[in-house]
């Protein structure tokens, strides 16, 4: 797979970033030069070596959950910039299709 001017302005489009031209070259390099590095490790011959199950031998602390420092509603939209009383009002951000 290569990244070409196509792809990039599909990337652009879907993260909502305006690139400039230089930006959008650099990145098309970038990506490039990072899918080439994989490619590179695909010739490794890594059919001797077993599969990581896990990063590291030490095990989660786990602890019971408890419903602890409990915040009333009042006091949690006290501080909000905007609530309608019950919930937090926030700015739309995902635009309409």
């Amino acid at each position: 797979m290569k990244i070409d001017k196509t792809l990039i302005l599909r990337l652009e489009k879907l993260a909502q970033l305006e690139l400039g031209q230089e930006e959008k070259l650099t990145l098309e390099h970038d990506l490039n030069k990072i899918l080439d590095m994989v490619d590179k490790m695909n010739e490794l011959d890594t059919s001797e070596i077993e599969p990581l199950k896990h990063i590291s031998k030490e095990v989660n602390q786990l602890r019971p959950d408890e419903i602890r420092n409990q915040v009333d509603a009042k006091a949690a939209l006290s501080n909000a910039p905007d609530h309608n009383g019950v919930h937090f009002k926030v700015p739309k951000v995902i635009p309409k299709p």
